[in-house]
């Protein structure tokens, strides 16, 4: 199995990070995991140091605040290339993306580039959401593929496996999106590189403890950047 770290970032995720590490750890013996926290007040940061002290497989970033998601997990990318990983996987902290996954993502990463858990490939495979947020994600994800040209049917998603090589080819300078559009950039730019990009069916399950990330700020972003997107394609300054 290829060397990989699992990252996570987290703001506000004791209750779910304190269940979630221990079953990481005990189901992928072969991964380490990398909590990148934005200096949660709820003690998250303070329980990952904890356990890091204990087992070298848990490593921890701690950010200064709330800087946002896509600026975790580039923090997280720059880690994973330091330190020789050959393959990385995202994830949520909240269980909306089942540990369980991880083994077919490991799988699938054998023979592809970018492998990514979709919601929307195999029909809709989402619980618990009300329909309005379904319908939202749904037609974003419709959105960006009719205005990007991507043939991916979750380009939202952050439940992915990356390899060492894409990362590698990707200059994190030039992100510059920080939101859910964050999920879409980085996909786009793997997809205009010639990367084999693969979308796993997976089952998303809404967060049963902590609060959504989603914002009015988010959507907006989302919405613009798809379109920035496309203009740096077609002028020859996508990075």
């Amino acid at each position: 199995m290829m060397k990989c770290l699992v990252i996570i970032p987290t703001y506000n995720e004791i209750h779910n990070i304190q269940k979630l590490v221990p079953d990481l750890l005990s189901s992928y013996p072969g991964i380490d995991v990398l909590i990148v926290d934005d200096n949660s007040p709820d003690g998250t940061a303070d329980y990952v140091k904890t356990v890091g002290e204990k087992i070298n497989r848990v490593k921890l970033i701690k950010r200064a605040g709330k800087m946002g998601l896509g600026t975790a997990y580039v923090e997280g990318f720059k880690y994973m290339l330091e330190h020789d990983y050959e393959c990385t996987i995202q994830m949520d902290a909240d269980y909306s993306h089942d540990p369980n996954d991880i083994a077919n993502f490991l799988i699938n990463i054998e023979n592809n580039d970018l492998v990514i858990g979709s919601r929307y490939i195999d029909g809709v495979r989402v619980i618990n959401w009300p329909i309005r947020r379904l319908l939202l994600s749904y037609g974003a994800n419709l959105y960006s593929r009719i205005i990007t040209g991507m043939p991916i049917k979750d380009g939202t998603g952050g439940f992915k496996c990356w390899r060492r090589k894409v990362l590698e080819s990707i200059n994190f300078d030039k992100i510059h999106s920080n939101g859910y559009s964050f999920q879409i950039e980085m996909n786009y730019k793997a997809y205009k590189k010639g990367f084999k990009i693969f979308e796993m069916p997976i089952t998303f399950i809404d967060r049963v403890h902590g609060t959504s990330k989603m914002s009015k700020k988010i959507v907006r972003e989302a919405i613009t950047m798809v379109w920035k997107l496309r203009f740096k394609s077609i002028i020859g300054t996508l990075n």
